[in-house]
């Protein structure tokens, strides 16, 4: 898992650093450029999508991908003890 998650960290990296590169190479992605109603819209995309390689990267690579989620989903999700 650790090797996996480097690899997606260096591809999320790649996204934003190379963002121009990929936008010229792979071309916009249309849901950005309609949904963002920036000027950058796809550029912002490819960012974000980095961005979230990188964050899903860095979980697989600690192992802490279990807990995070536990934690972002803990409103939604009804606990067996109420004063956890």
């Amino acid at each position: 898992m650790i090797i996996f998650g480097l690899i997606l960290t260096a591809v999320g990296a790649l996204f934003v650093i190379k963002t121009d590169w990929f936008l010229q190479n792979f071309g916009g992605i249309e849901f950005f450029d309609k949904n963002l109603r920036t000027s950058g819209g796809s550029r912002l995309g490819w960012k974000l999508l980095g961005l979230i390689f990188i964050i899903i990267g860095v979980l697989m690579m600690t192992g802490s991908g279990g807990q995070f989620w536990g934690w972002v989903l803990s409103p939604l999700i009804k606990t067996q003890n109420p004063n956890i």
